[in-house]
């Protein structure tokens, strides 16, 4: 469609100059006090840590929580590095790798006040599985007692799994089998600490208390999520939770990209997650080169097909989707060459186990080239789909829409009755988790978790992540191949003693989802930050992204 043309070329050329004009972050300060104001098209669901699987809440929650664990809170490389955080120390695994013993530090309370205690530790462990938590078959599986709670959740007690020493203030983890990932997997959200009294159930909008610098006064999705200071934190460990900069946070929902790039330039909001639009980067990478920076992610888009739903059960109608798409032209609609790169494989360049790999373009081979429509459309001829109707889910966001018109256009041309639907933030990615919504395509994204390759081929393409029926079904394919499931397990088994053995392991794996092509991998993106002038000290981590507590406005 001509329009799209046009608003690709204007992003190329955005691109451009955003990346010739890129500052550095601002100064550094360290002066508290002030409040920040962050802006979001829309809100991303449930603000309960244990279920909330958005990179837009989990930067949240890494303010607001703790777990035994967490990453460091650092803006270079060494944020993937995992620190003591509600523990004292990291453990020495024992058991032959498969126990672990952490001592709580003393004097830590809840926002409520309450102190905390090995009691909710056990407890917050428990609640993964009572309310079958996204990541409680991938992540926590390994523990003892994990496959009775995962057949009947309501009545998890993780028996022998998770044990506290009340007088020692100490709680061992055992598991099945050695897991060389476990400290990582523990120091994400999923695995935060909670009251041992919060309803084991997803609390929505209600605030749950935590032990980070913040605490969540209220939350309105329609409307703002409010944080002020946790009155009962006392900074334990800077490197782990530092103590916040800014007084109190708003998070204010219903702005468009448009309107809240408007917002931060007049001064009126500090930050906002959304992309700047791309028809807005020439702008603020010339004007306002002071307040923006550019980062690489570990991250991709792309587009999930229902493998248990016509047309994509068919493995022929999946892999003439990822012949067809033009993903320089996807990735214009991003912001041009200097915000995103093709790709068509599931691990990111730069990423563990990243091999380079593309048979979905018209010279298969290490990289994409172009598409290849010919392909494509005799293989739609083979699988006897051509005619079907097909509905595009996409995020109602300036390129997720964008790109959902791109795809219409696309399966248009393989033959098939196409429609795009756009759908707020808010719901977007929950809806296209849940099978009862039949969702045939999607557009949606993956940021690691950690860096291990297991974090997009497990988690994403795993038998253990699909939950029919789940809102918390990050299986958005549906995918389930036993042969690819035991060519991970090989890998998992590979990586307990030398990490490193497992790469090229993990790389097969690559292959072979990307060969059996649940999804169509669009782009690898870079994120930009645009800030307003008040912003001072704006740190970005590899593992957080912008870390909220460091901010400091003036």
């Amino acid at each position: 469609m001509p329009s799209l043309r046009l608003r690709a070329l204007s992003a190329a050329l955005a691109g451009t100059a955003l990346a010739c004009a890129l500052a550095a972050s601002p100064a550094s300060a360290q002066e508290k006090g002030g409040s920040l104001r962050l802006l979001a098209r829309a809100a991303a669901g449930t603000i309960d840590p244990q279920i909330n699987y958005t990179l837009q809440y989990w930067q949240l929650f890494y303010i607001t929580y703790d777990g035994l664990v967490t990453f460091r809170k650092a803006g270079d490389k060494t944020g993937f590095e995992v620190v003591p955080d509600l523990a004292e120390a990291l453990p020495t695994p024992e058991n032959d790798g498969k126990s672990y013993t952490f001592k709580l530090r003393k004097g830590i309370k809840f926002s409520n006040g309450q102190d905390l205690t090995t009691d909710d530790v056990v407890a917050s462990f428990q609640r993964i599985f009572k309310i079958s938590g996204p990541t409680a078959g991938t992540f926590y599986n390994g523990i003892v007692g994990a496959d009775k709670c995962i057949a009947s959740p309501a009545d998890c007690t993780l028996e022998g799994g998770v044990v506290a020493d009340k007088a020692a203030g100490t709680v061992t983890i055992n598991l099945t089998a050695p897991d060389g990932e476990f400290l990582q997997k523990i120091a994400v959200p999923h695995a935060y600490i909670m009251p041992a009294s919060t309803p084991a159930s997803d609390q929505g909008t209600t605030p749950i208390p935590g032990t980070g610098p913040y605490a969540i006064q209220s939350y309105d999705p329609n409307a703002a999520i409010k944080f002020v200071r946790n009155p009962n934190f006392k900074e334990w460990s800077a490197e782990a939770q530092p103590d916040g900069l800014a007084d109190d946070i708003s998070y204010d929902f219903g702005l468009t990209e448009e309107a809240a790039v408007t917002a931060i330039q007049n001064g009126d909001a500090d930050w906002m997650f959304d992309q700047p639009p791309p028809d807005r980067l020439s702008e603020i990478g010339t004007q306002y080169a002071n307040q923006v920076s550019l980062h690489p992610l570990t991250a991709m888009w792309y587009a999930p097909m229902n493998t248990n739903l016509a047309p994509f059960d068919n493995i022929k109608a999946r892999q003439a989707v990822n012949f067809a798409i033009d993903r320089n032209a996807i990735v214009k609609l991003f912001g041009g060459a200097n915000l995103a790169q093709p790709a068509c494989q599931i691990l990111p360049p730069d990423f563990p186990g990243h091999v380079p790999y593309c048979p979905y373009t018209l010279n298969p081979g290490t990289t994409w080239s172009a598409p290849d429509m010919e392909k494509a459309k005799a293989l739609v001829a083979e699988s006897g789909t051509a005619g079907q109707e097909v509905k595009i889910i996409a995020e109602d966001t300036v390129v997720s829409r964008a790109i959902g018109v791109y795809l219409q256009d696309i399966l248009s041309e393989l033959g098939y009755k196409a429609s795009v639907q756009p759908i707020s933030q808010n719901l977007q990615f929950t809806y296209i988790q849940n099978t009862n919504n039949k969702v045939q395509i999607s557009i949606s994204q993956w940021f690691q978790d950690y860096p291990s390759p297991s974090n997009f081929l497990n988690v994403l393409f795993s038998c253990a992540s699909f939950h029919p029926g789940s809102d918390a079904s990050v299986n958005i394919a549906g995918f389930c191949d036993k042969a690819v499931d035991a060519k991970m397990a090989e890998a998992f088994a590979a990586g307990v003693k030398d990490p490193k053995a497992a790469l090229p392991i993990w790389s097969e794996v690559d292959k072979m989802v990307t060969d059996a092509a649940p999804a169509a991998v669009l782009f690898t993106p870079k994120r930009v930050d645009f800030v307003s002038s008040r912003v001072q000290n704006f740190t970005f981590s590899p593992q957080f992204y912008a870390i909220f507590s460091k901010i400091a406005v003036q």
